[in-house]
């Protein structure tokens, strides 16, 4: 199914789970090389996910020189955000069209998140859905140009408010923009005692016309994040993709990789094995013990040709081959059209 489908398939309001979409953030982490682009959306590929994303942006568009880091500079040493972003700023509009027709060839969808006017406008002839970055949350001027495109938004809620991501989405509702909000903590990496996924039942509360989803930097360790995020009811999974969780850089050491990918699909695939269909009924497989394993009416002692049936001559055994003890009202006052023996299975042609 691509993105765009998804918006016009999943109803918020439905009591139910869906597998998620996974959106496997390749980012940055291509390091330069196109080759390594490549490959790591053939490893996305392979581990199962939907979709990659990139980011494209300009150091000068998207941090001043002066902007501090936020990251664990232990892992990524870079002190400034403008130095990080000039790093890894090679792919533009032609890199991004050449990575846009490999995935089309490989068969997964391509992303890019824009940071800046340019990025958007050229990456609008390339997507179906804009992915709008938490950094960009509060930046107006910016989602209200995305949403002229008339394309489903897909915005992440990293380091906000409940007032903030209100206020996002009225300007995202008045331009009528589909919209799907992801919970996000901007830790990287996120700890797993601040990845607070209860706050996606709080977005689902508060927003329950959106489609909710979660984008994660926690560490993949066993994936049981992204697993508890699925379990409430995130519809989109997000998270940063690489091919060596060992090299340093921001978005390597906290990100999947294809293994981690294979194992999320795996488990997630026998987690809706066990949950099954999201509606009360009688299973096929069940039939069996519906008929063996209940009961019917059972005559506690002789019944004589003849005589009116009282509740004391009834009893209820396995198995649910006769009249239902449900119907013992019913029973009871009839006449015994035969004889009926102690133990015999009650049926409804031994009556008047």
């Amino acid at each position: 199914m691509k993105l765009k489908e998804l918006f016009n398939t999943i109803n918020p309001y439905e009591k139910k789970l869906y597998k998620p979409y996974i959106i496997a953030e390749i980012g940055v982490n291509y390091e330069g090389s196109m080759d390594l682009a490549k490959r790591l959306v053939d490893e996305a590929k392979e581990g199962g996910a939907d979709a990659v994303k990139f980011q494209t942006y300009k150091a000068d568009t998207i941090a001043s020189k002066d902007s501090p880091a936020y990251w664990d500079t232990t892992k990524e040493p870079t002190k400034s955000q403008h130095e990080l972003f000039q790093k890894h700023q090679g792919f533009w509009k032609d890199e991004m069209q050449e990575l846009k027709n490999y995935c089309d060839t490989v068969g997964i969808e391509f992303m890019s998140t824009p940071f800046d006017v340019e990025s958007a406008t050229f990456l609008n002839e390339m997507m179906d859905v804009y992915k709008i970055s938490s950094s960009d949350l509060t930046n107006k001027p910016f989602i209200e140009y995305m949403c002229g495109f008339n394309k489903p938004i897909i915005l992440s809620t990293g380091a906000s408010s409940l007032h903030e991501i209100q206020e996002a989405v009225s300007w995202i509702e008045k331009c009528g923009n589909p919209l799907a909000l992801l919970h996000c903590v901007l830790n990287y990496p996120t700890p797993d005692k601040n990845a607070n996924l209860g706050m996606i039942l709080d977005l689902k509360a508060k927003f329950p016309d959106k489609i909710i989803g979660y984008s994660d930097h926690t560490l993949p360790k066993d994936m049981k994040v992204c697993e508890m995020a699925t379990m409430l009811g995130s519809v989109i999974i997000e998270k940063h993709f690489t091919h060596d969780k060992t090299l340093q850089g921001n978005d390597h050491y906290h990100a999947m990789d294809k293994e981690d990918l294979k194992l999320l699909r795996n488990n997630l695939g026998r987690i809706f094995e066990i949950l099954g269909g999201f509606k009360v009924e009688a299973l096929e497989d069940e039939a069996m013990s519906r008929r063996e394993a209940r009961r019917s009416l059972v005559a506690g002692r002789t019944i004589p040709k003849g005589k009116v049936i009282e509740r004391e001559d009834l009893t209820f055994k396995r198995p649910a081959h006769g009249v239902s003890p449900k119907f013992i009202d019913e029973v009871v006052g009839r006449v015994a059209m035969k004889d009926i023996n102690d133990d015999d299975v009650i049926k409804w042609n031994m009556f008047e």
